[in-house]
Parts: C-alpha cells; sequence; structure tokens
C-alpha cells in the first residue's frame, strides 16, 4: 500500500487530510511568542484574525528532519511506501529535510518537490491521492507528479501592498504609492517562486487580467483545479466567479473555493482571490 503524505503549506489541514485518506505533518507558525501548528493547533480563520489584529507579521518554521524521520517511521513500520509532497524548496528548506529523513528508509519513502504552495500544492496533493487509489507504485506516483507539476498555475489577485511591505518584499514608499493609486497586484508562482505578474489600477480591471491569464493558460478540466480567497470574507471571490462564468461554463458543474492559509496568506494578507489549475 503507498500512503500519501503532505504539509501544511498545501493549506489542508488534519482533519481534512484524515478525510481523504492521507496524513498531514504541520509547519509551525508563530505569532509573538505563541507557537502554534498550522492547520493542526491554527484554523485558517483563527490564522487571519490573528493576523489582521496583530501588528508584525508573524513567523513561519520549516519542518525539520526529526519531525519527517518520525512520520516516516510511523508510516512504513507496516510495510507500506510513502510520498511525500513539500512546498516549493525556492520558498522553504523542508523539502530538504524531508529528503534528508526519507535517506534513512531504503527506498521506502519518495519525496517530491511540489515547486508550488497553497492551492498549487493543494491539487498536486489530490492527483497523487488519486494515483494511489489506482494502484501505482509510490516510485510511478513520484514520477507522474515530478512530470506534471510544472504544469501547475497557481495565478492572484492580492487587495492590499501592506503585508508584502511589512515582511519586507517591497519598499514602505512603493506601498505607499500603490495603496494611493489602488493598484492591485497579479501574482503566481513561476518555476517555484513568487512572481509579480502584472498590475492594475483597481478590482475590475485586475480581475480582468486574471481571467486574461486564465485564459492564455488554458484549463485541463480533467485534473484537479479550484479557486480560492485570503480573510473571512469569500465575498469578492463570489463577485469573481460570478462575472467570470464563461471560464467554467460547459465544463464543470461545480467550482471547489478553498481558503488561503497561514505559508501565502503571510504575505499577501486578507482580500486575495485566485485561481489554481493545470495548464493543458
Amino acid at each position: 500500500m503507498v500512503k500519501i503524505l503532505f504539509d501544511s503549506a498545501s493549506d489542508i489541514n488534519v482533519k481534512e487530510a484524515r478525510e481523504m485518506g492521507a496524513e498531514l505533518i504541520s509547519m509551525k507558525i508563530r505569532f509573538d511568542e505563541a507557537e502554534y501548528l498550522d492547520g493542526e493547533t491554527l484554523s485558517r480563520e483563527e490564522f487571519f484574525e490573528k493576523l489582521v489584529s496583530g501588528g508584525k507579521i508573524p513567523q513561519t518554521s520549516q519542518i525539520n528532519p526529526a519531525a519527517f524521520e518520525e512520520a516516516f517511521g510511523r508510516l512504513t513500520e507496516n510495510g507500506d511506501d510513502v510520498v511525500a509532497i513539500t512546498i516549493s524548496s525556492k520558498l522553504s528548506g523542508t523539502y530538504g529535510s524531508a529528503v534528508q529523513a526519507a535517506e534513512k528508509f531504503g527506498g521506502k519513502v519518495c519525496v517530491v518537490d511540489s515547486l508550488n504552495a497553497s492551492t498549487g500544492e493543494k491539487l498536486l496533493c489530490q492527483y497523487a491521492l488519486k494515483l494511489a487509489e489506482g494502484g501505482l507504485s509510490a516510485a510511478s506516483i513520484a514520477d507522474e507528479l515530478n512530470k506534471v507539476k510544472n504544469r501547475i498555475c497557481l495565478l492572484a489577485v492580492l487587495d492590499t501592498l501592506t503585508y508584502l511591505k511589512k515582511g519586507g518584499r517591497i519598499s514602505a514608499v512603493t506601498a505607499f504609492a500603490g495603496e494611493m493609486l489602488s493598484i492591485k497586484p497579479v501574482i503566481g508562482i513561476v518555476d517555484g517562486e513568487v512572481k509579480l505578474l502584472g498590475k492594475a489600477i483597481g478590482s475590475k480591471k485586475s480581475g480582468n487580467l486574471l481571467t486574461k491569464l486564465v485564459k492564455e493558460n488554458g484549463v485541463d478540466f480533467k485534473l484537479p483545479y479550484g479557486v480560492m480567497w485570503s480573510g473571512l470574507d469569500d465575498s469578492m471571490l463570489k463577485r469573481y466567479v460570478d462575472d467570470n462564468r464563461d471560464l467554467w461554463s460547459g465544463e464543470t458543474d461545480s467550482l471547489p473555493a478553498y481558503m488561503i492559509g497561514s505559508t501565502i496568506g503571510t504575505h499577501i494578507g486578507p482580500g486575495a482571490i485566485g485561481v489554481a489549475f493545470f495548464k493543458l
């Protein structure tokens, strides 16, 4: 039997992982002196409540080799093999920790660098579970994931530049000018890193740019897909979906919607909306 393990940067919590028949390993997040396990002792809703009310950007910690070693030992003790999927190696050292731990299990653990995060990583996890249900070996699942992961497209519109400024990603002057002009950045994960793909003035124009990028890439509806939002209010996402029904009509009756968690939420703040899918 093959067991699938993924980290909480996928925005999947412990309860959801169990319902999916998978295993979750949580990243740590610290608000001042209080430390939490992402998706385990801190929910996505609690994270945004703390983020908005606090003055400082929280600190996130990569998962260490010892935590992976414990999880791999537990999952392989009955003879099962494991496929572990991690946040992009360009965003965290978590992948390196998993590889280091896997070396002690004689090929029974395959580690896959998702080159993504949040809903982008989640889609790869969902695909891995489908492959495992089909009876593929751990090595075959890992090979297939490595073949398709570069087709995952994660695109998002940010509502505010405040959190990028707080995290030191942009200057205070740039953030102030952007807020004054109502500039909404459109970002994506490209080659495992967060990249600025464009800027637009106002929510409507930024939504149009997001739709343009979706159409340019094309959505493979045979593989997992979804839309996402950050914060405690999903009304902006619902409005975007309603305004862009031509993207999905005739292809699907339902559009999975996911709440962004702490890994990406720390840097983008509330009010963001996005789309994640496998490109054609």
